[in-house]
């Protein structure tokens, strides 16, 4: 008997530890690692809700090279900082291109669940109505 609960104990903290870790976040970031690409910070905020890009080059365009995609993301951003709210992105695997003229940076970000828009995040003033999405049709 004492076997059988200290089994039990120990399935239950292995699937808390699951769910925590599948709860982490909404997305996960695979970083381009070229030392071309150490210009462009790329990451995730801390709640894994928006892409950040920094850079002391000024970042020309972003936009996604997704192969079976339904959106296209293409953004002017003309500014040295870009945040992207990531529910601008399909679940999945999502292709990034950043343009630093003459470079163009790739990086993925996979987008684990959905993510919920908040209305507060929807203003001008922080650049996530600049976003163009267009829908791609096959």
């Amino acid at each position: 008997m004492h076997k059988f609960s200290l089994f039990i104990t120990t399935i239950c903290l292995i699937g808390n530890v699951c769910i925590a870790k599948s709860q982490s976040g909404y997305a996960k970031i695979i970083k381009n690692k070229n030392f071309r690409a150490a210009s462009l910070f790329h990451d995730l905020n801390k709640t894994k809700d928006t892409l950040i890009l920094k850079s002391d080059k000024k970042i020309n365009y972003l936009y996604t090279a997704n192969s079976n995609g339904k959106k296209d993301l293409n953004v002017r951003v003309d500014s040295n900082e870009y945040k992207l709210p990531l529910n601008r992105l399909e679940k999945g695997k999502n292709v990034l291109v950043a343009i630093q003229s003459p470079l163009r940076i790739v990086f993925v970000v996979q987008v684990l669940r959905e993510i919920p828009i908040l209305k507060e995040k929807a203003k001008k003033s922080d650049g996530y109505l600049d976003t163009k999405v267009t829908q791609r049709t096959h």
